[in-house]
């Protein structure tokens, strides 16, 4: 090989990375798999398509009952921080009285930022008691309880002055003892991966120091800069939700494990199928992008409360996950063509795994023009991530809960904090 030809397959490597860190990326491979198991090449599952007006119904019946006048907020980090019908973060605004709508968004971004960070799958054993309420929640409830209350006790800030920020000081000198005293850790109250998660806020540190264009355009380096440079690409007060998982890949993808790389390029959450095949740089990969996901819907308050109008919510992907995930093994959409494969554990690169996630963002798609049409809404008034809060999310943990005595997923998973 020459060295112009090795130039040019490095480049066209890299050109396929980035393409595999888009919203569009996400739908277009998880597509091409599910392809896969719907036309019954797959090993692992088996598409029940009957069964789908069954979940859709479900899925419809809980929204109007949640949210009668249909007016469903969108599926995001804050809904856990209004838990028992209490909006906490207002609470803390209104102490903190910040001086424009630029600095609170700012904070927001912080909280938001490291609280989904640290919001992968908490196992069925851990739960955390809320100090002021006595509120028990366990899972991602009890996560996103958890990082609150260490947001609101200054823990994530190195300024004594301004305890409702976190920074780069603050992330990078959290120590393990303050972590399990934040997360109230102890032998009888294990989360799943919890060290994980405390090094992925080190690893958070050093990306956002690394990137001030991104996190330090009006402060010191800190997560919730990237409001700041999310606001920078909007056009007339407009932002396109794929725009903000774009940035939000480019700037945080450097703090995952290290995985999968392609031209020297990072890929995240990203993984590989064999049955996938071509001879493109990367063909055989398929990106998820949930907790970076999940992190973009939740950047949309916090850039409103920056004047930022976010657009074309359904460009970005259903989360793969758990609990949508579940809904439809459960609700007999997707079957494991071997039963016992559910409860024995599986890694998340994994093929069963990797199939099941591919199955979940398809059949979210899929499921919600029924959900719609049940409802008889549209697609503007109740996009992808209100129909999740609506939910498709809760409907997945009401069926696991009926089925399972703890509640766990109808597929065991490994988790290391960082996927799930």
């Amino acid at each position: 090989m020459t060295e112009a030809s090795a130039q040019t397959d490095d480049a066209a490597a890299r050109a396929a990375a980035e393409a595999l860190l888009t919203a569009a990326a996400v739908k277009e491979r998880t597509a091409a798999l599910f392809a896969h198991i719907e036309a019954g090449r797959s090993d692992h599952f088996r598409f029940e398509p009957a069964a789908l007006p069954a979940i859709a119904a479900t899925v419809a019946e809980l929204t109007r009952s949640r949210f009668p006048d249909l007016q469903v907020p969108l599926h995001s980090r804050w809904r856990h921080f209004e838990g028992g019908g209490r909006d906490r973060f207002a609470s803390l605004a209104a102490a903190r009285g910040w001086q424009n709508a630029a600095e609170a968004a700012r904070a927001m971004g912080d909280l938001a930022i490291v609280s989904v960070l640290l919001d992968a799958g908490a196992g069925p054993l851990w739960r955390y008691t809320e100090a002021v309420t006595g509120d028990v929640a366990g899972r991602s409830e009890g996560l996103g309880l958890a990082s609150f209350a260490m947001f609101a006790s200054g823990a994530f800030s190195a300024v004594p002055a301004d305890p409702l920020r976190a920074d780069a000081a603050g992330l990078e000198t959290l120590t393990a003892e303050e972590f399990a005293a934040g997360f109230q850790l102890g032998p009888d109250n294990p989360l799943e991966g919890a060290e994980g998660r405390r090094l992925l806020l080190a690893d958070l540190a050093g990306a956002i120091r690394e990137r001030p264009d991104l996190f330090a355009r009006e402060d010191d380096p800190r997560p919730g800069g990237l409001i700041d440079a999310l606001a920078a690409e909007a056009v007339d007060g407009t932002l396109p939700a794929a725009s903000i998982l774009a940035l939000v890949l480019e700037g945080l993808g450097p703090i995952w494990p290290s995985r999968l790389e392609l031209g020297g390029v990072p890929l995240g959450d990203t993984w590989r199928h064999p049955a996938l095949t071509g001879d493109a740089p990367g063909s055989d990969l398929v990106p998820f992008h949930k907790l970076s996901t999940w992190l973009s819907l939740s950047l949309i308050e916090p850039l409103a409360a920056h004047g930022i109008e976010v657009s074309e919510l359904d460009a970005l992907p259903g989360p793969a996950e758990y609990r949508n995930g579940g809904l439809f093994v459960d609700g007999g959409a997707l079957i494991l063509r071997d039963p016992a494969a559910g409860a024995t554990p599986h890694t998340v690169d994994e093929p069963l795994i990797v199939e099941w996630r591919a199955a979940t963002v398809t059949l979210l798609s899929r499921l919600a023009p029924m959900v719609r049409e049940a409802l008889g809404v549209g697609a503007d008034e109740l996009p992808l991530a209100a129909l999740l809060e609506g939910g498709t999310w809760l409907a997945g943990r009401q069926m696991a809960q009926a089925r399972r005595a703890d509640g766990s997923p109808p597929i065991a998973i490994v988790s290391d904090g960082t996927v799930f």
